[in-house]
Protein backbone atom coordinates (compact mmCIF):
# COMPACT_ATOMS: atom_id res chain seq x y z
CA UNK A 1 0.00 0.00 0.00
CA UNK A 2 1.50 3.30 -1.05
CA UNK A 3 1.82 6.40 1.10
CA UNK A 4 -1.07 8.28 -0.52
CA UNK A 5 -3.54 5.45 0.23
CA UNK A 6 -2.37 5.29 3.85
CA UNK A 7 -2.89 9.03 4.27
CA UNK A 8 -6.34 8.85 2.65
CA UNK A 9 -7.48 5.97 4.89
CA UNK A 10 -6.15 7.79 7.97
CA UNK A 11 -8.08 10.96 7.07
CA UNK A 12 -11.29 8.95 6.53
CA UNK A 13 -10.89 7.15 9.86
CA UNK A 14 -10.24 10.40 11.72
CA UNK A 15 -13.29 11.93 10.13
CA UNK A 16 -15.35 9.07 11.52
CA UNK A 17 -13.72 8.81 14.94
CA UNK A 18 -13.58 12.51 15.85
CA UNK A 19 -17.37 13.04 16.10
CA UNK A 20 -17.63 9.89 18.21
CA UNK A 21 -14.94 11.11 20.61
CA UNK A 22 -16.32 14.63 20.76
CA UNK A 23 -19.06 13.51 23.13
CA UNK A 24 -18.70 10.42 25.30
CA UNK A 25 -21.98 9.27 26.81
CA UNK A 26 -21.73 6.42 29.31
CA UNK A 27 -24.57 5.19 31.51
CA UNK A 28 -24.13 7.85 34.19
CA UNK A 29 -21.68 10.26 32.55
CA UNK A 30 -21.79 12.76 29.71
CA UNK A 31 -18.42 14.26 28.75
CA UNK A 32 -17.08 16.46 25.96
CA UNK A 33 -14.17 18.84 25.41
CA UNK A 34 -15.81 21.47 27.64
CA UNK A 35 -16.69 19.50 30.74
CA UNK A 36 -18.49 16.59 32.34
CA UNK A 37 -21.87 15.77 33.88
CA UNK A 38 -22.30 12.74 36.14
CA UNK A 39 -25.49 11.26 37.60
CA UNK A 40 -27.94 13.84 36.27
CA UNK A 41 -31.56 12.93 37.01
CA UNK A 42 -34.58 14.59 35.43
CA UNK A 43 -37.41 12.17 36.19
CA UNK A 44 -36.54 9.34 38.62
CA UNK A 45 -38.17 9.97 41.98
CA UNK A 46 -36.42 9.08 45.24
CA UNK A 47 -38.19 6.32 47.16
CA UNK A 48 -39.54 8.75 49.76
CA UNK A 49 -41.13 11.06 47.16
CA UNK A 50 -44.56 10.61 45.57
CA UNK A 51 -44.09 13.56 43.22
CA UNK A 52 -41.86 16.55 42.51
CA UNK A 53 -42.75 19.27 45.01
CA UNK A 54 -41.26 22.21 43.11
CA UNK A 55 -39.00 23.10 40.19
CA UNK A 56 -36.08 25.28 41.25
CA UNK A 57 -33.89 27.02 38.66
CA UNK A 58 -30.53 27.63 40.30
CA UNK A 59 -27.49 29.40 38.82
CA UNK A 60 -24.22 28.72 40.62
CA UNK A 61 -21.03 30.52 39.68
CA UNK A 62 -17.50 29.48 40.64
CA UNK A 63 -14.27 31.46 40.56
CA UNK A 64 -11.59 33.45 42.29
CA UNK A 65 -13.52 36.72 42.29
CA UNK A 66 -16.23 35.19 44.48
CA UNK A 67 -13.64 34.53 47.21
CA UNK A 68 -12.61 38.17 47.60
CA UNK A 69 -15.12 38.76 50.40
CA UNK A 70 -13.59 35.98 52.53
CA UNK A 71 -10.23 36.60 54.19
CA UNK A 72 -7.61 34.02 53.29
CA UNK A 73 -9.73 32.27 50.64
CA UNK A 74 -8.74 31.76 47.01
CA UNK A 75 -11.79 30.14 45.37
CA UNK A 76 -15.51 30.21 46.14
CA UNK A 77 -19.02 29.83 44.80
CA UNK A 78 -21.07 33.02 44.48
CA UNK A 79 -23.44 31.66 47.17
CA UNK A 80 -22.67 29.41 50.11
CA UNK A 81 -26.15 28.12 50.96
CA UNK A 82 -29.37 27.11 49.25
CA UNK A 83 -32.60 25.76 50.72
CA UNK A 84 -35.23 23.77 48.81
CA UNK A 85 -38.37 21.80 49.63
CA UNK A 86 -38.30 18.02 50.07
CA UNK A 87 -38.58 16.22 46.70
CA UNK A 88 -37.62 19.38 44.79
CA UNK A 89 -36.27 19.13 41.26
CA UNK A 90 -33.25 21.44 40.95
CA UNK A 91 -32.23 22.66 37.50
CA UNK A 92 -28.64 23.85 37.91
CA UNK A 93 -26.76 26.16 35.59
CA UNK A 94 -23.12 25.90 36.62
CA UNK A 95 -20.88 28.75 35.40
CA UNK A 96 -17.09 28.77 35.69
CA UNK A 97 -15.75 32.34 35.74
CA UNK A 98 -12.10 31.20 35.74
CA UNK A 99 -9.81 29.75 33.08
CA UNK A 100 -9.00 26.72 35.25
CA UNK A 101 -11.00 23.61 36.20
CA UNK A 102 -13.76 23.85 38.77
CA UNK A 103 -16.28 21.29 39.95
CA UNK A 104 -19.67 21.35 41.62
CA UNK A 105 -20.22 18.15 43.57
CA UNK A 106 -23.14 17.29 45.85
CA UNK A 107 -22.47 14.43 48.26
CA UNK A 108 -24.66 12.23 50.48
CA UNK A 109 -27.41 11.53 47.96
CA UNK A 110 -29.09 8.08 47.93
CA UNK A 111 -26.82 5.59 46.19
CA UNK A 112 -29.66 3.63 44.54
CA UNK A 113 -30.45 6.75 42.48
CA UNK A 114 -27.08 8.54 42.32
CA UNK A 115 -24.12 6.11 42.05
CA UNK A 116 -21.64 6.66 44.88
CA UNK A 117 -24.17 9.12 46.36
CA UNK A 118 -22.87 11.91 44.15
CA UNK A 119 -24.00 14.49 41.59
CA UNK A 120 -21.10 16.00 39.66
CA UNK A 121 -20.61 18.90 37.25
CA UNK A 122 -17.15 19.85 35.99
CA UNK A 123 -15.88 22.56 33.64
CA UNK A 124 -12.31 22.49 32.35
CA UNK A 125 -12.25 26.28 31.98
CA UNK A 126 -14.60 29.22 31.52
CA UNK A 127 -18.07 28.18 30.40
CA UNK A 128 -21.33 26.72 31.65
CA UNK A 129 -23.16 23.42 32.06
CA UNK A 130 -26.81 22.61 32.78
CA UNK A 131 -28.12 19.55 34.54
CA UNK A 132 -30.91 18.53 36.92
CA UNK A 133 -31.35 16.35 39.97
CA UNK A 134 -34.25 15.46 42.27
CA UNK A 135 -33.66 15.76 46.00
CA UNK A 136 -34.97 13.16 48.46
CA UNK A 137 -37.66 14.03 51.01
CA UNK A 138 -35.35 13.71 54.02
CA UNK A 139 -34.65 16.86 56.06
CA UNK A 140 -30.90 17.07 55.55
CA UNK A 141 -27.91 19.32 54.79
CA UNK A 142 -25.79 18.24 51.80
CA UNK A 143 -22.18 19.18 51.10
CA UNK A 144 -21.51 21.11 47.88
CA UNK A 145 -17.87 21.57 46.96
CA UNK A 146 -15.08 21.37 44.40
CA UNK A 147 -12.99 18.23 44.85
CA UNK A 148 -9.89 19.43 43.00
CA UNK A 149 -6.84 19.56 45.31
CA UNK A 150 -6.98 22.55 47.69
CA UNK A 151 -10.02 24.15 46.05
CA UNK A 152 -12.40 23.22 48.88
CA UNK A 153 -9.74 23.98 51.48
CA UNK A 154 -9.26 27.40 49.89
CA UNK A 155 -12.96 28.27 50.10
CA UNK A 156 -14.97 26.43 47.45
CA UNK A 157 -17.49 24.85 49.84
CA UNK A 158 -21.21 25.41 50.31
CA UNK A 159 -24.26 23.60 51.63
CA UNK A 160 -27.61 22.62 50.15
CA UNK A 161 -30.41 22.27 52.68
CA UNK A 162 -33.61 20.31 52.20
CA UNK A 163 -36.47 21.57 54.37
CA UNK A 164 -34.10 23.76 56.40
CA UNK A 165 -31.49 21.04 56.74
CA UNK A 166 -30.30 19.22 59.85
CA UNK A 167 -27.66 21.80 60.85
CA UNK A 168 -24.75 23.68 59.32
CA UNK A 169 -21.71 21.87 57.96
CA UNK A 170 -18.29 22.99 59.25
CA UNK A 171 -15.94 25.33 57.39
CA UNK A 172 -18.55 26.89 55.08
CA UNK A 173 -17.20 30.39 54.31
CA UNK A 174 -19.30 33.10 55.94
CA UNK A 175 -21.61 30.58 57.62
CA UNK A 176 -19.77 28.23 59.97
CA UNK A 177 -16.48 28.16 61.84
CA UNK A 178 -13.60 26.21 60.32
CA UNK A 179 -12.59 22.87 61.78
CA UNK A 180 -9.04 24.15 61.88
CA UNK A 181 -8.63 27.89 61.44
CA UNK A 182 -5.69 29.26 59.47
CA UNK A 183 -3.08 30.55 61.86
CA UNK A 184 -0.02 32.57 60.95
CA UNK A 185 1.86 33.21 64.21
CA UNK A 186 4.72 35.72 64.37
CA UNK A 187 7.68 35.14 66.65
CA UNK A 188 8.07 38.61 68.21
CA UNK A 189 11.67 38.18 69.28
CA UNK A 190 14.07 41.10 69.71
CA UNK A 191 15.52 40.38 66.28
CA UNK A 192 12.06 40.43 64.65
CA UNK A 193 11.20 43.77 66.29
CA UNK A 194 14.58 45.24 65.27
CA UNK A 195 14.06 44.17 61.64
CA UNK A 196 10.54 45.63 61.62
CA UNK A 197 11.76 48.97 62.99
CA UNK A 198 14.60 49.00 60.44
CA UNK A 199 12.12 48.47 57.60
CA UNK A 200 9.87 51.26 58.89
CA UNK A 201 12.80 53.70 59.16
CA UNK A 202 14.00 52.72 55.68
CA UNK A 203 10.51 53.36 54.28
CA UNK A 204 10.42 56.80 55.90
CA UNK A 205 13.92 57.74 54.77
CA UNK A 206 13.69 56.47 51.18
CA UNK A 207 11.56 59.35 49.81
CA UNK A 208 13.94 61.90 51.34
CA UNK A 209 16.98 60.43 49.55
CA UNK A 210 15.04 60.07 46.29
CA UNK A 211 13.99 63.74 46.36
CA UNK A 212 17.52 64.83 47.28
CA UNK A 213 18.91 62.88 44.35
CA UNK A 214 16.44 64.54 41.96
CA UNK A 215 17.44 68.00 43.17
CA UNK A 216 21.15 67.28 42.61
CA UNK A 217 20.42 66.41 39.01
Amino acid sequence: MNTQKIILITILLLGFIEPVLATMHHEHMLMDEKGMIMNANTDKLPRDCDKISENVDMTIRAGQKHALRFNGKMYAFDNQEWDVKPCAKINITFINDDQIRHQLMIHGLPGYLYPEGMFHLELYGAGELRASLIMPGLKKTYLVHCELPQHAEKGMKAQLKVDGGDGDLPSIPGISAPVKADNYPVDWSQATVAILLLCVLAGIAAPFFVLKGLKLK
